[in-house]
């Protein structure tokens, strides 16, 4: 709903997709609402974004995620 901010597909055609970027005093579509991981799978016929639970503890409520990038080993 409120776009992404990067993407990263990796080579087996999962992408990860981050969301929820939000700029001091840039209009925000959902100001209070926390920025988000999604992953989709490229692979399947009718791909679509499915978001990730991320686990507690975390401070999902600062979340503003910036770019995503992944590392295989």
């Amino acid at each position: 709903e409120t776009g992404s901010e990067d993407v990263d597909i990796l080579p087996s055609g999962l992408a990860f997709i981050s969301s929820g970027l939000k700029y001091p005093g840039l209009k925000s579509i959902a100001p209070d609402k926390p920025g988000e991981i999604f992953l989709m799978d490229l692979n399947e016929d009718n791909p679509r974004a499915v978001e990730l639970r991320i686990s507690r503890g975390f401070d999902l409520a600062s979340f503003n995620p910036h770019g995503i990038s992944t590392y295989i080993d």
